[in-house]
């Protein structure tokens, strides 16, 4: 690859520099980057670079291996948080299925949940259908992403997205100073519990879960990672449990602890 940029126009960065990158996301977070995503490494951690005042990437590189604190600013730098709410809306509706023929109150795994927007249509799903007890764990390993989510201020624009009869119930508008946002209610809020989480490191929690969604985070893994990832799902979704991915993702014909019921809606096989 050589050097992206001269150094007279910005940080040299080399092809061992790359490779270090993706060796590094790799083993922090399970990600795989391809070939062609040189160009993005370079943009957005050039940036940090000039923040912390460093001259060059190898710098970066070995504070990097020096700083915990950094590896954090690092993931958060090199992940990837496109979302919306109600994404995928097929998913939702089978949501509201589930939860009208189920009487005791359901655990729900937003798993990688970004900004928060999966989780918050996640609730609000389920309190505009006047289900109380239902609670929603929501995890990510960005922790720029989970302040976000936590905070729960919305572009006005992203309601478009948002079922009316949803939106009217469970969010409220910005006046004054939050003019042109919008936020969930206290109540939606109260529903869903934030965390920051490895999907490829431990998982501190013994509860199992009626739904597990984990959509569109698959495939920036390699394919171990991906059946590791299936397979510890399974152990985390209580008996008849369901999986939900995302429109580019599926399980392998071999996977034999689930079976397709829906467009990317599994169900864990009894036994």
């Amino acid at each position: 690859m050589g050097s992206l940029l001269n150094p007279a126009d910005g940080f040299a960065f080399t092809a061992e520099d790359f490779a270090f990158v993706r060796s590094r996301i790799f083993d922090m977070a399970g990600i795989r980057l391809s070939d062609q995503k040189d160009k993005m490494v370079y943009s957005r951690l050039s940036r940090r670079i000039r923040e912390l005042g460093l001259g060059d990437f190898s710098q970066y590189l070995r504070f990097l291996d020096s700083s915990r604190d950094e590896q954090v600013h690092f993931v958060n730098a090199l992940t990837t948080n496109k979302t919306q709410f109600f994404r995928e809306s097929h998913h939702f509706d089978f949501l509201a299925e589930l939860a009208a023929g189920h009487s005791e109150p359901l655990r729900v795994w937003s798993a990688a949940c970004s900004t928060g927007e999966e989780p918050y249509s996640i609730a609000a799903q389920l309190v505009a259908l006047g289900r109380e007890q239902d609670r929603i764990l929501a995890t990510d390993l960005n922790t720029q992403v989970l302040h976000t989510a936590e905070t729960g201020f919305y572009d006005i624009n992203e309601a478009a997205n948002i079922p009316p009869g949803i939106l009217k119930q469970t969010f409220l508008k910005g006046t004054g100073r939050h003019s042109g946002l919008m936020q969930p209610s206290r109540a939606l809020r109260a529903r869903v519990s934030f965390r920051q989480l490895n999907l490829i490191g431990p998982w501190p929690f013994k509860q199992s879960f009626d739904v597990i969604f984990c959509r569109n985070v698959m495939i920036y893994f390699d394919k171990p990672t991906q059946n590791r990832l299936v397979t510890r799902f399974c152990q985390q979704l209580k008996p008849g449990g369901y999986l939900l991915l995302g429109h580019a993702e599926g399980l392998d014909k071999a996977q034999r602890d689930f079976v397709s019921i829906g467009k990317t809606i599994y169900q864990k096989v009894a036994g």
